[in-house]
């Protein structure tokens, strides 16, 4: 009997995540390409990049490469032989799905509690 499970949504999110982080590197060479032409360049793009919606899109850059990450660990872990049985592989699985989220909170809160990022 076939049903949907967890370790499904993980792979299914892992490849939307890679997805992403390719979108995400559109916006660092765009970063990049900004310095290089100038001041004035580099200003407007970092305007529009701390705007809510620019740092909505770093967030999710940061979620999906947190996310990557994760995962990788978890498939690493299953690699080696470990955490292979179904409520395991659940589990762990769980687990990369809120760590992520917990590094990507995290981070984007030290920037903010810092003062690096404001709204």
């Amino acid at each position: 009997v076939w049903r949907f499970h967890a370790t499904m949504t993980g792979s299914i999110l892992n490849r939307i995540a890679a997805g992403a982080l390719s979108v995400g590197s559109v916006f660092f060479v765009a970063w990049l390409a900004a310095a290089s032409f100038g001041p004035e360049a580099y200003a407007t793009f970092s305007g529009l990049m701390a705007s809510p919606i620019g740092l909505l899109i770093w967030f999710g850059v940061t979620l999906a490469a947190a996310y990557h990450l994760t995962a990788g660990v978890r498939h690493l872990i299953w690699d080696a032989g470990s955490s292979l049985s179904p409520k395991a592989a659940t589990s762990l699985t769980w687990l990369s799905l809120w760590g992520a989220l917990v590094i990507a909170v995290g981070f984007w809160g030290i920037l903010f509690a810092t003062g690096k990022v404001t709204l």
